[in-house]
């Protein structure tokens, strides 16, 4: 079966097709893990970037790092609809951004090829943290949220509707594009208002499968070999939907992940070649692009 958004995966193992009815809901299927990430090699790689001129920032070295992960390991890139598994046609990100002078915030959705290096995603993510510094600027998604608030008795109305096509045949490519909730990979900074991390749930509305919270940095006594040494650690809260993939894979991806983060310089270069889901029939469908 074929949404806007994805194929249906084929020829799955028997277990992986019967645990969609087991745990039908994501907040069922929810996994939760801390990764530790030692900030020294991160930031000592933005001071690197900003002496050559380069305006790179945290966020887009984590969703940089990310990005190479899912190129190398296409399950990442599926989700779990009316219980069956889909693979994901496009790659993209979802993240909160603070609006100046306002207590509320906006998600920003964005888009990325595959193969797109460190600093294609920094550019990506600068412009779109620069337009919602912008005054009175509005996404997709404030957008249609504005739009189904000019009808507040219809709202339950519409949001039912939205979720029973959701799940039962597909939404319209203008509904996935505007929702974050639709989206291969959901990150929040809490490390920018002071906060500690936070296991997220991953929402039942939406394709989300992984979750990713930057918690505030903190110094911890680490062991490092032999020896014993302070670490400025930044945790990294982490949910997954298990019926996407199983745990060994997940745990083979922290620590391919973990990689990246050590030498963010390995993000520089495209990678060498892209492993693609076997259950995509396109390749980068022109009308996904961004």
């Amino acid at each position: 079966m074929y949404r806007a958004d994805g194929y249906r995966v084929r020829g799955n193992d028997a277990m992986y097709e019967l645990v969609p009815y087991i745990m039908p809901y994501r907040y069922d299927a929810s996994n939760s893990v801390t990764e530790e990430l030692n900030l020294a090699p991160v930031q000592d790689y933005i001071r690197d970037c900003r002496k050559r001129g380069i305006n790179m920032n945290h966020m887009s070295v984590i969703i940089a790092g990310a990005l190479r992960l899912y190129s190398q390991n296409p399950f990442l890139n599926r989700f779990c609809m009316n219980r069956k598994i889909y693979a994901r046609n496009h790659f993209c990100v979802s993240f909160v951004t603070l609006q100046p002078g306002k207590t509320s915030d906006t998600v920003t959705k964005l888009y990325f090829n595959l193969d797109d290096d460190i600093f294609t995603v920094n550019e990506k993510v600068q412009k779109a943290i620069e337009k919602t510094q912008e005054a009175d600027s509005q996404n997709s998604l404030d957008k249609l949220m504005n739009a189904l608030l000019r009808i507040p008795f219809l709202v339950g109305a519409a949001v039912g509707v939205l979720k029973f096509l959701d799940k039962y045949f597909w939404l319209p490519m203008s509904i996935v594009d505007a929702s974050p909730f639709h989206t291969s990979l959901f990150v929040t900074n809490l490390a920018s208002i002071r906060t500690n991390t936070i296991h997220h749930h991953l929402y039942e509305f939406g394709t989300t499968g992984v979750f990713i919270s930057m918690g505030q940095p903190e110094k911890k006594i680490v062991k490092n070999g032999e020896l014993i040494e302070e670490q400025k650690i930044m945790p990294l809260g982490i949910v997954t939907d298990e019926r996407i993939a199983n745990g060994h894979y997940y745990g083979r991806c922290f620590r391919e992940l973990t990689k990246y983060y050590k030498n963010p310089k390995l993000l520089e270069e495209k990678p060498a070649s892209i492993v693609m889901d076997p259950d995509v029939k396109v390749k980068n469908p022109k009308w996904i692009l961004k």
